[in-house]
């Protein structure tokens, strides 16, 4: 292998946190090691934490995110962040996240001349929308732009937006695949009894939604839709995986639906393997990481096609790819799978479309592009 490097990622979310970006760095961060890289971790600490510092990790002083339960945000840190990388220079660092410290870990790195890269995870512009703040959209959208184009490369998830961003003046695009680890998540799982326990037989239709209870979702059109099987297809049950703001009125307004609340490791992957069918009808995702782990599952999707659809998901193939925003036809595109005799053949091709998504290929291809930044500086000095 190439001569093992020294990086460091920044991130204000990491597991046990569940969500998106906690568990792409996560991913990130371990495929480095595996690799044989010197790889450094900067990210809150828990309150349960001692916040000291280590060699390979570093927690900063955090603070909660609004509406967010669990959730919290890093505190700028760039005075200890430019001593310790001062005392043991990275080769090159990773921005997962655009908050406090990731501004300052941005700011430190440039004055030390730090190659740096970005991670364009999360759409905070629409966020804020979807929480009645719609007015501040295009000054969000323009804090992240100033923010991306200072680093020396952003990485996006899909080609797709790699082209929206540039189009809207972000200048060093480049894209870095998703993978699933296909091992976890695996039609195996798939078990009898949590099917019974949700008081379904093998011929009844298991619809899932996994992800955080919140407007970001669009849930409104997913509780739409299954209502409009629950009219055709009374025995069909509808099976919530996650947690959020939005679960306590959507379980006052929806008693027939099934809350797991949020799930980790073999019980996420049971419930993914025990469904039939993926609903996902979000359209704030940069990339939508629990579509692949649907697909790899074994399960018909029906999704909006951006992000991981868009890059994925083959419309008629493995379930519905749905013209972005048009939520009649998501509806009924939606009904047309769901009572389509083929679920379980439309399950078993998205399988086998996301079966070479390696990991190892991922992080292969994430240590490249982060010592391509370093070269440069490695040869002026």
């Amino acid at each position: 292998m190439d001569t093992p490097c020294r990086f460091e990622l920044i991130t204000e979310t990491y597991p046990p946190e569940i969500n998106g970006v906690a568990l792409t760095v996560q991913s990130l961060h371990d495929g480095l090691k595996a690799l044989g890289h010197d790889v450094g971790l900067v990210r809150p600490a828990r309150p349960e934490e001692l916040s000291d510092e280590s060699a390979a990790l570093l927690r900063v002083d955090g603070a909660p995110v609004p509406r967010y339960p669990g959730l919290r945000f890093g505190m700028p840190s760039g005075n200890r962040l430019a001593a310790r990388w001062a005392k043991n220079r990275p080769d090159a660092i990773y921005i997962a996240t655009e908050g406090p410290l990731g501004w300052s870990a941005l700011r430190a790195a440039k004055r030390l001349g730090i190659p740096v890269s970005t991670g364009f995870h999360t759409r905070f512009d629409d966020y804020v929308g979807r929480y009645g703040a719609g007015f501040l959209s295009p000054l969000v959208f323009s804090w992240l732009r100033r923010f991306h184009n200072r680093a020396d490369a952003t990485l996006v998830p899909t080609r797709e937006l790699i082209e929206q961003l540039s189009a809207q003046g972000f200048e060093k695009a480049f894209r870095l695949g998703r993978a699933v680890d296909t091992q976890r998540f695996n039609p195996s799982y798939r078990s009898s009894e949590l099917r019974a326990q949700w008081g379904i037989s093998e011929n009844d239709l298991a619809v899932i939604h996994v992800g955080r209870l919140a407007p970001e979702k669009n849930l409104p059109l997913l509780t739409r839709s299954f209502e409009a099987l629950k009219a055709a297809r009374p025995s069909a049950k509808l099976i919530l995986v996650g947690d959020g703001p939005a679960r306590a009125a959507l379980q006052a307004q929806h008693p027939e639906v099934i809350f797991a609340g949020t799930l980790r490791g073999e019980a996420l992957a049971t419930h993914f393997a025990s469904a039939d069918l993926f609903c996902f009808p979000s359209l704030s995702e940069t990339f939508g990481n629990v579509t692949l782990e649907a697909m790899a599952s074994g399960l018909a999707t029906v999704a909006f096609d951006y992000g991981a659809a868009r890059e994925h998901l083959v419309d008629g193939e493995h379930g519905a790819s749905v013209a972005f925003g048009d939520e009649s036809a998501f509806v009924e595109r939606f009904l047309g799978v769901a009572l389509d005799s083929k679920v379980p053949t439309l399950g078993r091709s998205a399988r086998s479309a996301v079966e070479g998504l390696a990991p190892e290929r991922v992080s292969r291809d994430f240590a490249d592009l982060l010592i391509a930044l370093a070269q440069p500086v490695k040869r002026a000095a």
